[in-house]
């Protein structure tokens, strides 16, 4: 039975780098496989699919927050490849549900679990409820040997909390975190905390 797997990490936790690898093994076994990313990341074009170790290779869907997927789109498909999942809505995450259990065919999302607030996405909450399969890609801190569990926003050397939850970026904005480093950036008494610095971050925006 084809399942729906959900393999999400922090930033910089090779997500994209497994989607490709993914997509290459199906690939030169003579099978069929398509790749799907939201358009609202063009971090490397609209079209493109790229990891931060430079591979790349373009997106077969690209879908809009209004955009629908139809289970005509993958009837020949033997794998389906989503990127940056958590960019989808709720009712995206549904199709893709209806999809792997209606054609047969596995679908594997990567992506964020959560925003550098510390929220759960639209898209990666949906996942998580509906998801048959949940797995951790995981990465160390970019501080210390710890694992990575948060996303910190970081702007010229300066930890944030505020802005929207859905942006793009790549080193120069975000870094893996763990939970000591996540807290001692943003200068928080604990997690505990994080809610009143998003409340008090808001009033000032």
């Amino acid at each position: 039975m084809a399942k729906l797997y959900f393999r999400h990490g922090t930033v910089g936790s090779a997500k994209t780098l497994n989607l490709l690898a993914v997509a290459h093994n199906y690939e030169r076994q003579g099978k069929k496989v398509v790749v799907i990313k939201p358009g609202f990341d063009d971090r490397y074009g609209t079209k493109e699919v790229a990891s931060r170790a430079g591979l790349h290779r373009e997106a077969h869907i690209i879908l809009s927050a209004s955009g629908r997927l139809d289970r005509s789109m993958f009837e020949d498909a033997q794998c389906v490849l989503v990127d940056e999942v958590q960019f989808l809505t709720a009712r995206h995450i549904d199709q893709l549900r209806d999809i792997s259990d209606q054609v047969g065919v596995p679908v594997i999302c990567y992506g964020l679990r959560t925003d550098f607030r510390s929220k759960l996405f639209e898209g990666s909450r949906r996942l998580m409820e509906l998801a048959d399969s949940i797995e951790e890609v995981k990465t160390t801190c970019h501080r210390c040997n710890r694992k990575a569990i948060f996303n910190l926003k970081c702007v010229d050397g300066v930890a944030l909390l505020d802005g929207p939850s859905q942006q793009v970026g790549g080193d120069e904005i975000f870094q893996p975190v763990c939970s000591l480093h996540y807290v001692e950036a943003l200068n928080l008494d604990g997690v505990e905390g994080i809610d009143e610095d998003i409340a008090e971050s808001e009033l000032t925006t």
